[in-house]
């Protein structure tokens, strides 16, 4: 039997386990990536590994999310991200430098290799065939260590495109439609791999873009082919050396299968406020807008850009329209100045953004109360662009532009003929803004620069043998890192900060959160279906953990948030039965007792006691021992110092 492409990539990294669906895995990680967001506390929690350089076979930090530099925290926190790269043996990419994503696709990524990031959407590096996971702060830490990474052996769906994209259907038509038919929590557990002739017509920015968005699906990761596709835009970029093919054997078995014949695409849009809230552009046209965004992770390439520029040339963006460009990285941007697109942008009254995040994770760019905004991004969570009333879409660039022109939703077929777009043969390649490890024999003398907002990590104890704590906090489906520990230009900045951060935790659902936890001491958290979706955020684990909650109970956790709360020594359960949810209020006492022993003996099943309503309920887990020995020590940086 043969094997999928997932398979071989994570066979040949194994280091423990056997390669059994729904089993715990451990792989060798060959490349790390961390932004700015995430990056301090990962790079406390590293240093306090005591490992004296990095030991993977390349790690970069990056600066992409908090550039805007309104006080001295952020400014800080690059700082100490320079000067703890330059200690330990880690590429420093500067601000301005461009999204990590973007960056690590054109100069870092390998096809073949294994990449973990502190970012959810790590999984773009699967446009070029790497195993890319998106993982907390501390799982990356742990791996620039050497250590193992582990993950749940994953299903493998097999997403077979034939055809070839209409004009003016984009590559972010593909990734909505399977949200349109899977859902934001159908991929938990999988691994979405791409086959079919339809890969071929495919470009590498196409593919990044749709393995980018996999994120939303809740999967571990999303994964193309390496062809002469990529080994061409390898090439591009000076790095053929690093080019392998790698596909799927002829009879590969897979768990799942979804055909989807790229000719029969219509562009699509996500509507307010989930990614898998999916219309056709078309049932949404005449819509009047307020706001376009281009740019993020997702659609910011110089293929994107290119397709915008030659929208918007040569005509004025509506009146009623703010347009912003934030290009995906120096390169890009460079490219564009060159070439006379910029220009073409900027005479058509667009707002050229730096090369980073920015409006993607509320950065700036806020729409106006109630405003409807298109965004090329790729979450468009309640309150997640700044303004709590948003109403946010999801488009391709090519529906973007031309509604920015239209002053409505507008559907880019009605553009007329679409020329052929085509990469260059070369990129202009400039790593002037990347910084290179210094020499072994230098990193000792060199200084960690540590700002006053620099605070240490919060201290996790050992697993009581009892929980008896109250609920701070219920809430239903659905639930993200954002709600948990939102994000911004207000917030963002206390990533370093957890003492500080955590006064903002929850803050979304209810104002109140965090003085009723601080008051309680020690407190238990209800949640409904799909809790933690979104961004990989270890924040959304590690402010509850200051706050003093021991447990969280839900009907159904997304997959990194869940491993978050492991690492932080937060015990994660879901019910064994949905309907004790409906029983359970907040302020209940809930006890746990002999939870250890359970966890231990239990065979995946806690006995838990609503003392205040006085009934028992019975939850679940699926713990690995490992997990567990986690769990018993206080979190994974407790177990890493006692394993060491």
């Amino acid at each position: 039997m043969g094997m999928t492409l997932t398979e071989k990539i994570l066979s040949a990294h194994l280091v423990e386990g056997e390669m059994v669906k729904g089993t715990e895995i451990g792989i060798k990680i060959d490349q790390t990536l961390t932004q700015d967001a995430t990056g301090t506390m990962a790079y406390l929690e590293f240093e306090a590994m005591g490992v004296p350089r990095v030991k993977t076979e390349r790690s970069v930090a990056y600066i992409d999310h908090n550039t805007l530099q309104s006080g001295f925290e952020n400014a800080d926190d690059h700082r100490f991200i320079g000067s703890v790269a330059k200690k330990h043996g880690i590429y420093f990419s500067r601000p301005g430098n461009g999204i990590c994503h973007q960056v690590h696709l054109e100069r870092f990524g390998a096809p073949g290799k294994t990449l973990i990031g502190s970012d959810s959407h790590t999984p773009t590096g699967g446009g070029i065939g790497m195993i890319a996971i998106g993982a907390g702060g501390m799982d990356v830490a742990v791996a620039m260590g050497g250590g193992t990474y582990y993950i749940t052996c994953p299903k493998v769906v097999k997403v077979n495109l034939t055809g070839k994209l209409q004009p003016w259907v984009a590559a972010k038509d593909v990734i909505l439609e399977v949200l349109k038919r899977i859902s934001v929590k159908g991929g938990v557990g999988k691994v979405i791999e791409y086959c079919g002739e339809g890969v071929k017509t495919l470009s590498v920015p196409e593919r990044a873009t749709i393995t980018n968005m996999g994120a939303e699906l809740g999967a571990t990761t999303s994964i193309f082919p390496s062809d002469e596709v990529t080994k061409g835009f390898l090439k591009a970029q000076g790095r053929e050396d690093v080019y392998v093919p790698l596909s799927a054997d002829a009879d590969a078995v897979y768990d799942e299968e979804i055909n989807i014949n790229l000719s029969e695409l219509v562009p699509l849009a996500a509507c307010p406020h989930s990614p898998d809230n999916v219309k056709t552009a078309e049932d949404l046209s005449g819509m009047k807008i307020d706001q376009v965004c281009i740019g993020s992770c997702t659609n910011s390439s110089l293929l994107d850009m290119l397709k915008v520029a030659h929208i918007l040339k040569g005509k004025t963006v509506h009146p009623d329209v703010s347009l912003s460009i934030a290009p995906g990285s120096k390169q890009v941007l460079n490219m564009l100045a060159q070439n006379g697109a910029l220009s073409d942008m900027i005479d058509a009254g667009a707002r050229i953004l730096e090369s980073a995040c920015g409006p993607c994770i509320g950065m700036g760019q806020s729409p106006n109360s109630k405003g409807i905004s298109l965004r090329t991004f790729n979450r468009n969570f309640e309150g997640r662009s700044g303004t709590k009333d948003g109403q946010i879409y999801l488009v391709s660039p090519e529906t973007a532009a031309a509604s920015a022109l239209a002053g409505v939703f507008t559907d880019p077929r009605t553009l007329g003929e679409m020329p052929e777009f085509t990469l260059p043969e070369e990129f202009t390649i400039n790593d002037n803004m990347i910084v290179a490890p210094v020499p072994a024999e230098e990193m000792d003398s060199v200084e960690v620069l540590r700002g006053p907002n620099i605070k240490p990590f919060p201290v996790s104890e050992p697993l009581a043998e009892t929980i008896d704590a109250k609920v701070s906090l219920k809430v239903g489906d659905n639930i993200t890192t954002d709600h948990i520990m939102p994000a911004g230009a207000k917030i963002l900045p206390l990533r370093s900060n957890i003492p500080k951060i955590s006064e903002y935790c929850f803050a979304v659902c209810d104002e109140k959160f965090h003085d009723r936890a601080l008051e309680m001491g020690k407190s238990v958290i209800i949640g409904g279906s799909n809790y933690g979706q979104g961004s990989s955020r270890e924040h959304a684990a590690l402010a509850p953990l200051y706050l003093g909650v021991k447990a969280v109970i839900t009907k159904s956790f997304a997959r990194i948030h869940m491993a978050n709360l492991i690492n932080a020594g937060i015990v994660p359960m879901t019910f064994a039965d949905e309907a004790d949810y409906d029983k359970i209020d907040q302020t209940d006492e809930i006890v746990i007792e002999h939870i250890g022993e359970q966890i231990k003996n239990g065979n995946g099943k806690i006995v838990c006691e609503d003392r205040t309503k006085g009934f028992t309920f019975e939850c679940v887990t699926d713990f690995s021992q490992r997990q567990k020995d986690m769990l018993y020590a206080g979190g994974l940086l407790n177990y890493t110092k006692q394993n060491a």
